[in-house]
C-alpha cells in the first residue's frame, strides 16, 4: 500500500560556507550530463540529452592527452540518474523509456519496467540497487514530463514517488506518494533506510527499510539551502553528497505555500513559456547518516550552472549539470 509522507519540522543546521574550487572545465561533446556517477575504477559515467551513455575516463589526469570521452551505449530516449550494478551493467532511470538495465560491453538496453498499475512512467528519475536485487527508484512526476520540469516546481503537484521493483518482478509498487518532485536516492551505511531528495520542498526523506518503523517516512534534513537534485555516495563510507541546483527562490516559497492550486496551475503554464536560464549560484552538501551537515560548498558567480549532480574521484569532485555541454572538475574538501 502506498504510504505518504508525514513531515515534522526539523531544521537544518549547517556549517559556513565553504568555497567551492573549479580545476578545469570537459567538454563532452553532448548537452545535459544530468548524473555523474563512478564505476569500480573510478571512471565517471554520464547520460546526455540524445540519450547516449558516456564513459569518461582522465578527468583529473595533468597530461596532455586530457580526457577521453567514450560511447557505451544509447538508450533511445533520455537518461537521467544512473546506478552501476555489481555485474558491471548499468542501471538508468530514463524520463522516456522507464527504468533500464545497459550492458556496458556491447550496448544492449533491456526495459526493467515502464508502468506501473497501468499507467506508464513518465519521469523516472533516480534508482539504488540494494543487495537483495530489489532496485528503488523514484518517479518525479506523474503530471509534467521532463522537458516541463519547471512546470511542476512552480505548480507544486506532489505526484512524485519513491518505486520498488522486486527481483524478477515485471512491474514496481509504490513505496511512497505525494512527494514533492522525487529526485536524487541514496541507501544508508548499514542499508536499513533510504534518502529520497525533495526538490520542491527544499527537503531529504528518510524512508526506512528496516526496523520497528519499516516503511514509514520521516525527515532527514529539512529546510535546505538550494534545490536538491541527485544524491550520490560512494559505497558504505563516504557521506551522502547532494547537488543544489538552484537557490531558495523567496516569490515560488511564498506561491506553494500562499497560493491556491489553480493558481499554481496558472502560474506553471507561464513558467513554461518563459525562457529559462539558471543562476550563477551552485552548492553541494555533503551529509552522514544522522542528517548533520558535513560540507557545505557554494560559488556564487560560477560559469558552469544548474549542478544536478556530483560525484567524487581520484580526490576531485566532478559536477554534472541538465544545463551544460560538459561536466566540471573541481577540489574536494578535507574529509571529515
Amino acid at each position: 500500500m502506498p504510504v505518504s509522507t508525514v513531515h515534522a519540522p526539523k531544521a537544518l543546521v549547517t556549517p559556513p560556507p565553504e568555497p567551492l574550487v573549479p580545476v578545469r572545465y570537459v567538454d563532452i561533446g553532448g548537452r545535459g550530463p544530468e548524473d555523474v556517477v563512478t564505476d569500480a575504477r573510478g571512471r565517471v559515467l554520464t547520460g546526455v540529452e540524445d540519450g547516449r551513455i558516456l564513459r569518461l575516463d582522465g578527468l583529473t589526469d595533468p597530461g596532455p592527452r586530457g580526457p577521453r570521452v567514450e560511447l557505451l551505449a544509447d538508450t533511445g530516449g533520455r537518461p537521467l540518474g544512473l546506478e552501476p550494478l555489481p555485474d558491471g551493467t548499468l542501471l538508468v532511470c530514463d524520463a522516456v523509456r522507464g527504468l533500464l538495465n545497459v550492458d556496458l560491453t556491447d550496448g544492449r538496453v533491456r526495459v526493467l519496467a515502464d508502468s506501473v498499475a497501468g499507467e506508464r512512467l513518465r519521469f523516472a528519475s533516480n534508482a539504488v540497487a540494494l543487495p537483495d536485487g530489489s532496485v528503488h527508484f523514484t518517479v518525479s512526476s506523474r503530471r509534467h514530463p521532463l522537458e516541463h520540469w519547471i512546470g511542476d516546481l512552480v505548480e507544486h503537484t506532489g505526484t512524485g514517488r519513491l518505486l520498488r521493483l522486486a527481483p524478477g518482478a515485471r512491474e514496481p509498487e509504490v513505496l511512497l506518494e505525494g512527494l514533492q518532485f522525487a529526485n536524487g536516492l541514496a541507501a544508508s551505511a548499514d542499508g536499513s533506510f533510504l534518502v529520497v531528495a525533495e526538490t520542491g520542498a527544499h527537503r531529504l526523506t528518510r524512508y526506512r527499510l528496516t526496523g520497528p518503523g519499516a516503511g514509514r517516512a520521516e525527515p532527514f534534513a529539512a529546510d535546505l539551502p538550494g534545490l536538491p537534485d541527485n544524491l550520490w555516495r560512494r559505497g558504505s563510507g563516504g557521506p551522502v553528497w547532494a547537488a543544489l541546483a538552484g537557490p531558495r527562490v523567496p516569490a515560488l516559497d511564498l506561491l506553494h505555500h500562499a497560493a491556491p492550486a489553480a493558481v499554481r496551475r496558472g502560474a506553471a503554464r507561464a513558467a513554461r513559456r518563459v525562457p529559462f536560464r539558471p543562476t550563477g549560484m551552485v552548492g553541494l552538501l555533503a551529509l552522514d547518516d544522522t542528517g548533520t551537515v558535513l560540507h557545505h560548498l557554494t560559488r556564487r558567480h560560477s560559469r558552469f550552472r544548474m549542478v544536478t549532480s556530483v560525484c567524487e574521484t581520484d580526490g576531485h569532485l566532478v559536477l554534472g549539470s541538465l544545463w551544460e555541454h560538459g561536466v566540471a572538475v573541481c577540489a574536494a574538501p578535507p574529509p571529515k
